[in-house]
């Protein structure tokens, strides 16, 4: 006795998988695009499984090759906008770690980064990790897998293309990402401009003073008081930006 797959259930599988492992890719959970490739298969094929009851209908048949690779583009690339959506939100908290720690000095102290595995500031790490962390508590990853299952129920098999209108929220969260990136950021800046300016007008009054050992200092301790001040903020800016990038989400999907 043989059992088999009917070749409509293999393929509606690969192109659920297509969509499920683009969206994988940009999955922005500490340390995750860093984990070895095994990992992140497993967890693509556990989420295609878990949204088995989405899975589109094809027929019991071989499909042309050309129009097999057409679909998986298709699914690849919703998966891609999907993933690149929540990128964004994440990339907004560090052009604002990346601002302040290079006005602060802490861009001198560099370390690995677990998500990229390249030199990054101290504070950009602190807060990828705190953004992660936001991440899971608010729920975002259980949002993002209904997001998927109204995906394949919106767009089956390679019915999903690309088009101006879908797209223009993904571009718009692209620039969402830099005011983001401002507004956290513009608070600590303004306050070392201040220490700058004061530093200046006191190296007027006494230049026999060492500014460059006091300005370090002084800079890179009132920032962190001001971010430890603004720290209780931070939860509600994320789910704000978050609750953004899903209503943009939920309009790519129509």
């Amino acid at each position: 006795m043989t059992l088999g797959l009917p070749l409509a259930t293999i393929f509606a599988f690969l192109l659920v998988l297509a969509r499920v492992g683009a969206f994988v890719m940009f999955l922005p959970i500490p340390a995750f695009r860093s984990a070895p490739p095994q990992l992140r298969a497993a967890l693509a094929v556990a989420l295609t499984f878990a949204l088995f009851p989405m899975w589109p209908e094809l027929p019991n048949q071989a499909p042309n090759m050309t129009r097999l690779i057409v679909w998986a583009f298709s699914d690849a690339g919703l998966g891609l906008a999907i993933g690149l959506a929540i990128a964004f939100l994440f990339e907004s908290f560090q052009v604002a770690m990346q601002i302040v720690g290079l006005q602060a000095g802490y861009g001198y102290a560099l370390t690995i980064d677990p998500t990229s595995q390249a030199d990054s500031g101290v504070l950009q790490i602190l807060f990828m990790l705190a953004t992660g962390w936001l991440f899971l508590i608010f729920g975002f990853d259980r949002e993002l897998i209904r997001v998927l299952a109204a995906s394949l129920e919106r767009f089956s098999a390679g019915s999903w293309a690309p088009s101006a209108a879908s797209l223009d929220g993904i571009v718009r969260l692209g620039g969402n990402m830099l005011v983001t990136g401002l507004r956290v950021a513009l608070p600590v800046a303004a306050l070392l401009l201040l220490i700058d300016v004061a530093l200046a007008l006191l190296g007027r009054m006494q230049q026999q003073l060492q500014l460059l050992s006091l300005a370090f200092p002084a800079k890179m301790l009132a920032a962190l008081v001001l971010l430890t001040a603004l720290a209780p903020m931070l939860p509600k800016i994320f789910d704000t930006a978050a609750q953004r990038t899903l209503t943009q989400i939920w309009r790519l999907l129509g």
